[in-house]
């Protein structure tokens, strides 16, 4: 696999960076992490989640739907009771999403220690 960073037209063709701009977003690891130990209705997602609005998590929900790592289940109830789950394609992001949070939640603390230590450079002033 080659990390060459592309230019351009190209850059827009790259993909590393059409998955990753997906999954770099705030709240779809949130929502695939939410996922992994089974099947949620929308209610229960947000309430999981506590602070993504109602229409942002639809959204984004939409998209890894579209992505093929989330399915929707629609039941024809009144109303309609919609499920969400992870698909085999969304599954397989949950080891090398684990493994991410992890090293979060290992260096968490050094990671905040940095950022109230950090001294930004001086602006410079134009002339």
């Amino acid at each position: 696999m080659s990390l060459h960073r592309p230019k351009g037209e190209m850059a827009e063709k790259c993909p590393i960076r059409d998955v990753l701009d997906r999954l770099g977003d705030r709240w779809t690891v949130l929502i695939i992490y939410e996922l992994e130990n089974g099947t949620l209705r929308f209610s229960e997602l947000r309430k999981q989640i506590g602070d993504i609005s109602q229409r942002m998590l639809a959204q984004t929900l939409r998209t890894l739907e579209q992505d093929g790592l989330v399915n929707r289940k629609v039941y024809p109830t009144v109303p309609p009771r919609v499920e969400y789950s992870l698909t085999e394609l969304g599954v397989s992001l949950l080891g090398p999403l684990n493994q991410m949070i992890a090293w979060a939640a290992d260096n968490h603390e050094q990671v905040r220690a940095a950022r109230a230590a950090y001294v930004p450079p001086p602006q410079q002033v134009a002339l």
